[in-house]
């Protein structure tokens, strides 16, 4: 049995890059070239915009994967693996501490599960380098072998709460004060309040406020 389970956030936390944008960028520049590469700014600079407006971050997600709506779900997934080839080829591309961190835990035994609002062309390579055994993501309706633009549930902020807590539910071997959770970003706080060992991946000032929060509480899980 496993002693605990580790959780792990992917984009700049995993991996160095918002991994969305950038597959985005490699799959219109892939397809268009020159005028893919235009389009992607033009895409960028809006969901900038909207951000710097207040959209929350989960209609932001719906909004991203509206623009695959029509594509083949085989062509995307055979893009994500070209994209993962590329990239990850080049240095930095991964964050080497949390690569360790999450091969230190797999040696001991725990499984390692990745939650990202990201989705599965993207994510599944990256998932088998680091020998994970689930991905929690979020997962785009396919109908007749094409992504519609629609979500079932952008996998952002308290979903990644719900997603963790149902994984720990079925593991009754495992309590939630032993296991590990690592994220980089304030929205990953929900996911972090899952767990007792939580990680913060970088420096950003709320996450660290938070830490240091459940330090002087020694690390108790919040109330659910």
């Amino acid at each position: 049995m496993s002693r605990y389970l580790v959780f792990s956030d992917v984009d700049e936390t995993l991996i160095s890059l918002k991994s969305m944008f950038d597959f985005l960028r490699f799959s219109l520049v892939r397809q268009h070239g020159a005028a893919g590469e235009q389009r992607f700014a033009e895409h960028r600079r809006g969901f900038a915009d909207a951000a710097a407006a207040g959209v929350p971050r989960e209609k932001l997600n719906r909004d991203f994967y509206r623009l695959f709506a029509g594509q083949q779900q085989a062509e995307v997934e055979t893009a994500g693996e070209a994209w993962y080839a590329e990239r990850s080829a080049s240095a930095g591309f991964f964050v080497e501490s949390t690569v360790a961190a999450l091969a230190g835990h797999r040696a001991a035994g725990c499984p390692v599960v990745l939650v990202s609002g990201s989705f599965a062309p993207v994510l599944a390579p990256i998932a088998r380098q680091v020998r994970a055994e689930a991905v929690l993501s979020t997962e785009l309706v396919v109908r007749s072998g094409r992504y519609t633009g629609e979500v079932v549930q952008p996998m952002i902020g308290q979903a990644k709460r719900a997603a963790v807590r149902r994984v720990l539910a079925e593991r009754p071997d495992v309590r939630a004060e032993d296991c590990f959770a690592y994220g980089d970003h304030p929205s990953d706080i929900p996911m972090l309040d899952c767990v007792g060992r939580p990680v913060a991946v970088g420096s950003h000032p709320e996450l660290a406020e938070y830490l240091e929060q459940r330090r002087l509480a020694g690390s108790a899980l919040p109330p659910a």
